[in-house]
């Protein structure tokens, strides 16, 4: 391929249009992306002001972890069974357990 010869000046023009062509669509899916991430950042804050926006929820309610912080220091069940009665994962026991400010566990 020589460019000398102009064979090979169609496919570096080809390589260039290609190229071209790969950076404009490189920006419409970036500026679509940054549309997006606008878009949700308005969301969560309308809302945040409507007070809907909470996140992630508690998997013990304030009785049941309160119950179980009660149940622990007796010892009559080991956290694996309590993490079965509550139907938790057992960090989630211990995590209860730290926050009642008992390090028993």
């Amino acid at each position: 391929m020589s460019l000398v010869n102009g064979v090979g000046v169609g496919l570096a023009f080809l390589v260039l249009r290609g190229r071209l062509l790969f950076n404009v669509l490189a920006m419409v899916a970036e500026f679509e992306a940054d549309l997006i991430r606008a878009r949700t950042r308005e969301g969560m804050a309308v809302a945040k002001a409507k007070g809907r926006l909470r996140g992630k929820q508690p998997k013990l309610s304030k009785t049941q972890e309160a119950h179980l912080v009660s149940v622990h220091p007796a010892g009559t069940h080991t956290t694996v069974k309590l993490a079965e009665l509550f139907a938790v994962v057992r960090s989630t026991v211990y995590r209860a357990i730290k926050r009642a400010g008992d390090t028993t566990a």
